[in-house]
């Protein structure tokens, strides 16, 4: 990972993580590109930041959630796009049992700001 990569990477970690603290579809969605795919924890594929304020609209509404972000790797593989892995754990307070999932970002130069173009979560769990 170079630190040019890291450094967009984790500025978009904590912007993300201080909006779902509050559960704001707002300032998550801006962190989208217009053309996102998003991925979440239901079988749906939202489209555009519409889309993902919809996907963080519909979620229940938990007291205190929060989410750490954990084995973070990230690659510039173009000059304007970066992928990155790692692991999300949310705590979502006594209303929910603990979540940990695989979240894996592409991340796009989109009008000289770096958007998430690409959000897909998945089990950390085996399937075959």
């Amino acid at each position: 990972m170079n630190n040019e990569a890291d450094a967009i990477v984790s500025a978009i970690i904590a912007k993300w993580c201080a909006g779902f603290a509050t559960l704001d579809a707002a300032a998550l969605s801006s962190l989208y590109s217009k053309n996102a795919f998003f991925f979440g924890s239901n079988p749906t594929l939202y489209r555009g930041r519409d889309g993902v304020a919809a996907y963080f609209n519909g979620l229940p509404r938990w007291r205190s959630p929060s989410v750490r972000f954990s084995e973070v790797a990230a690659a510039q593989v173009a000059p304007k796009v970066i992928n990155m892995a790692a692991i999300a754990s949310f705590d979502l307070g006594e209303e929910a049992a603990p979540l940990s999932v695989k979240l894996t970002w592409a991340i796009v130069c989109e009008g000289g700001d770096w958007k998430i173009a690409s959000h897909h979560v998945s089990s950390r769990v085996a399937l075959i």
